[in-house]
């Protein structure tokens, strides 16, 4: 599937808009878009109880899964700055799609373009556990 970069890296911007970041103003946007083309965007939700926050990332593919989807093709990620997804968020995209694309960008540019295998090398996904494990 032939990914529209702009349309998602728009929905991310938009989406970052949304965000609840109290405690640190770092807001955060993600869109990501399934293999029948459809687009789930989030944003990041701090919580006074620091652990309870959860990322854009990980709210727009919760997003997606809760509706049935789990074929992700891209994702875009928009922060003042450009910055990487965290390590959780990374691995929970893995957990799906080790080879999605993964598009960085700040408020103007993109700052990177990824598969995201590239982003988490050696990570730990399903095919990680033995065949006996219940998948």
């Amino acid at each position: 599937m032939d990914v529209d970069r702009e349309q998602l890296i728009l929905a991310a911007r938009a989406a970052r808009s949304n965000a609840y970041t109290p405690y640190s103003n770092y807001r955060v946007g993600a869109a990501v878009i399934t293999a029948d083309g459809t687009l789930f965007t989030g944003c990041n939700v701090e919580n006074a109880s620091y652990p309870a926050s959860i990322c854009a990332e990980r709210v727009a593919i919760t997003k997606a899964v809760s509706e049935g989807h789990r074929d992700f093709v891209a994702i875009a990620i928009a922060t003042e700055n450009g910055g990487a997804p965290c390590g959780i968020c990374r691995q929970v995209m893995f957990e799906f799609v080790p080879e999605m694309r993964v598009f960085l960008v700040d408020e103007v540019n993109v700052t990177g373009d990824f598969i995201l295998r590239e982003l988490l090398p050696h990570g730990f996904g399903p095919d990680s556990l033995p065949d006996t494990a219940q998948r």
